[in-house]
């Protein structure tokens, strides 16, 4: 008997199975144009792209207007989230005219991110919720009455700037209606800066503030943030509305967040009133690093001290002459606030503590 010969048509080839590997490899996109994230709306990304100045022309022309591009998500971008404030790189159809759609192919890398927990209610959850990206100050709007300050809810964000390495500013309004020395003393030993604003008055102070940078805008619904948006960009447009008289709460007139670009240079982001500020994601040790004059008196704490309970070693620290004994009361006030993310007078607390009434 003969030995068989065998060519190829005597090997078998799976149908639907190719012998070259996939490759990972994705266009780099070289041609892509940056844009600014201004807006986001159920998947559709506003940006603002500015124009590229021709090169070489002996002509004088006139410049080139910038425009509003709407683009989606890239699906090479997988699951990566897309906020307000980040930098993208966008292709496609980036002429910005009516019902084009241009595709973000790449999130350029983040300065900061100002997050919150995912779920309000379960200070266990330490999913992130991402709420604006690349911004370099945090304005927490509070009213001095109508609807009274929470000192809590403040403590909190607070501790989600500190996180996100972000500057803070405290803004008063309101003051017509109540005097702000006692809320500005609360957060002095913080060397918080803060501006004092009423209805009518002049903002130059808090222009100055904001002048040249990228501020988020966060507090309790009717604070008066809009009303600000609206005084600070005239175009802008937000809508206002009124505290309710009997549960002492405003009504969320901004549903989505929004930068918008002041008259003298600079970006101000306004963000929808929240009434809780999830911080399950911040650790003690991050906290902590908000005071440098503590760090050191934490050495002999015992392992796993949260610096609330008996032996932590600060008390000894402090009492020895080390540091301001209000230094470590702040301190401990923003460790609290981590304990509970709501700030909602109706809402039972696990832990009520005395920094809950306003």
């Amino acid at each position: 008997m003969r030995k068989r010969e065998y060519d190829e048509d005597d090997v078998r080839v799976r149908p639907g199975k190719g012998s070259r590997p996939r490759t990972r490899i994705r266009p780099a996109h070289e041609d892509a144009v940056e844009g600014f994230v201004v807006a986001v709306d159920r998947g559709r990304y506003t940006t603002l792209v500015e124009p590229e100045r021709p090169k070489g022309s002996a002509q004088k022309r006139k410049p080139p207007q910038r425009r509003l591009v709407v683009a989606m998500k890239a699906r090479e971008l997988g699951r990566k989230g897309i906020v307000v404030g980040d930098r993208v790189a966008l292709v496609g159809d980036v002429s910005g005219r009516p019902d084009t759609l241009a595709r973000v192919v790449r999130v350029e890398p983040r300065t900061s991110m100002l997050r919150r927990s995912a779920d309000d209610t379960d200070d266990t959850d330490g999913i992130e919720r991402p709420v604006v990206a690349n911004a370099d100050q945090l304005v927490i709007v509070t009213a001095l009455a109508d609807p009274p300050p929470r000192p809590r809810m403040i403590d909190r964000i607070l501790v989600a700037a500190f996180d996100a390495e972000i500057d803070t500013l405290l803004c008063l309004t309101k003051s017509d209606l109540a005097p702000p020395d006692e809320l500005v003393a609360l957060y002095e030993p913080l060397g918080v800066p803060h501006v004092v604003v009423h209805k009518g008055g002049s903002l130059d102070e808090l222009r100055d503030h904001l002048a040249g940078r990228i501020s988020v805008l966060v507090g309790h619904s009717g604070v008066g943030k809009s009303t600000l948006v609206n005084a600070l960009v005239p175009d802008a447009n937000r809508a206002v509305s009124h505290v309710n008289a009997v549960t002492g709460r405003g009504r969320h007139t901004s549903t989505s967040a929004v930068a918008l670009e002041l008259p003298d240079g600079g970006w101000i982001i306004d963000t929808p009133g929240v009434r809780s500020f999830g911080l399950a994601h911040v650790s003690v040790e991050t906290v902590l690093a908000a005071f440098p004059d503590l760090v050191e008196g934490t050495v002999n704490c015992p392992k796993g001290c949260t610096h609330l309970d008996e032996g932590c070693a600060l008390d000894a620290w402090v009492a020895a002459g080390n540091a301001d004994p209000t230094r470590l009361e702040s301190l401990r006030r923003l460790l609290s606030s981590r304990e509970g993310t709501t700030d909602d007078p109706s809402a039972p607390r696990r832990d009520p503590t005395p920094d809950d009434t306003p």
